[in-house]
């Protein structure tokens, strides 16, 4: 991460210590300290929103017969289709993502690693997480089945529940791409954000020329580069060097470009609708949301010098992942124990109902951060392969990322169900097993005869 919170570079040194003198632990306050702590503040931020707005999209109740009813309160709103211009911060998301990629990978360079190296550890860092997640999906799904659950209601708890985890499957591909990615930049940014956006602006005609929306697929790869080479812009510090007026008058140019390629355009004025398949408005929405971002790097920095603000960043941060992955399995697993034992269930969309998402929001959050104790664990670094130790070779990096990003795109093409489930449960745990496998580096042929003589 960043040496300074007013001006992020790709790289941080960390501060030196007398020789002998132990490593004090940081406290929660001060573990992010000598980052880019705007940048952790933004993926906080965009984890809180993911939760919000999934709880308010999230109505179950009951009707006359007693019969459950799930509804989406928050997309019947006349409203929404508009506040999605606000809060859709996935763009933002993959922005700040290709930013931590971007000091990751620079990072690896810097100890003489290559690109499967930096490949297997995003892919672990991203796989472990998932597995837990998909065998615990595959059991309890497993489990309703056998159970005699009701078909149609487990069909909808699980459709809700594999709302996010396309996600997954987006950011597998474009962190198998960030040393390929890394280098156009450094050589030809200003071509490949050009080829990127033709190519996804090219994909989007295809699409709505045909009518044939799985061609759209093709931008998870156009569309989530395009946005993650912002982070790679951002972390070499483009944006912060850029002169404001010049971010301000992209910031309106983008909110000016919005309602013409909604009206005049085929784009959706729903940015979910934008979504999946992602297209061309995503890129303007990352585009100006980076700006944004930047011209209020002055007033967030002075926000997280705060110990408080530190806290509370480290706090969410540090199970981002978990909280994103488990909160609406959470939130589907407290409705459906409401359900199960009588307890108060407020008409969807009612003034009720309104009124109580705030508490659910915090009670989803407090559960996540309760699996995080348990699952966190998962989401830290994995550890390097030992001295005298190889690590898998490239063929086995790359058959471990198709092991993690398939089950996700799977749910992504047809939904969560049980076969796609236990498909996860299997893949994504070979996959981790397969990228944490090291061997013994067999001395050379050359070098025994040498040893021998030494040794004698």
């Amino acid at each position: 991460m960043s040496t300074s919170t007013e001006r992020p570079t790709p790289e941080h040194v960390p501060a030196p210590r007398a020789e002998g003198s132990p490593a004090a632990p940081p406290s929660p306050a001060d573990a992010l300290v000598g980052r880019d702590l705007v940048v952790d503040l933004a993926r906080v931020v965009c984890v809180l929103l993911v939760v919000v707005i999934h709880v308010l999209m999230v109505g179950v109740g009951r009707d006359s017969s007693g019969a459950v009813v799930a509804s989406q309160p928050l997309t019947e709103q006349s409203w929404f289709a508009l506040s999605t211009w606000a809060g859709q911060i996935m763009p933002l998301f993959f922005v700040v993502g290709g930013f931590a990629s971007a000091t990751a990978w620079a990072s690896t360079r810097r100890r003489g690693g290559d690109a499967a190296d930096f490949v297997r550890g995003r892919l672990l860092r991203l796989g472990r997480p998932s597995a837990a997640l998909f065998v615990v999906l595959a059991v309890a799904l497993a489990a309703a089945t056998l159970l005699g659950v009701d078909p149609a209601l487990l069909d909808t708890a699980v459709t809700g529940i594999g709302t996010p985890l396309w996600f997954l499957a987006a950011y597998g591909i474009v962190q198998v791409a960030v040393p390929s990615m890394a280098r156009l930049h450094a050589t030809r940014p200003a071509a490949t954000f050009v080829v990127l956006a033709a190519a996804a602006l090219l994909v989007d005609a295809v699409r709505y020329t045909t009518l044939v929306t799985d061609v759209g697929l093709l931008n998870m790869v156009f569309v989530w580069l395009f946005v993650q080479q912002l982070g790679f812009a951002y972390a070499t510090g483009w944006f912060a060097r850029a002169p404001r007026l010049l971010l301000v008058a992209l910031v309106v140019a983008c909110a000016a470009a919005l309602p013409v390629l909604t009206t005049v355009g085929p784009w959706s004025d729903d940015m979910l609708t934008n979504l999946n398949p992602p297209a061309v408005p995503l890129m303007v929405l990352g585009v100006g949301q980076i700006c944004l971002l930047t011209l209020l790097h002055p007033a967030l920095s002075r926000l997280m010098r705060t110990r408080a603000a530190r806290a509370v960043v480290f706090a969410i941060g540090s199970r981002g992942m978990t909280i994103y992955l488990w909160h609406l399995p959470l939130l589907i697993a407290v409705t459906g124990l409401v359900l199960a034992t009588g307890g108060p269930m407020p008409e969807p969309a009612s003034a009720a109902w309104w009124w109580t998402r705030g508490p659910v929001v915090l009670l989803v959050i407090g559960l996540a951060c309760a699996v995080s104790l348990v699952a966190g664990r998962l989401e830290g670094p994995p550890r390097a392969v030992p001295a005298g130790r190889r690590r898998p070779s490239t063929l086995v990096v790359a058959v471990s990322a198709v092991l993690v990003v398939a089950p996700p795109f799977a749910v992504l093409l047809d939904g969560l169900d049980l076969r796609n489930a236990v498909a996860g449960a299997v893949a994504l745990p070979a996959a981790v097993w397969l990228l944490g496998r090291s061997r013994a580096v067999q001395p050379s042929p050359a070098a025994e005869p040498a040893r021998t003589a030494t040794a004698s």
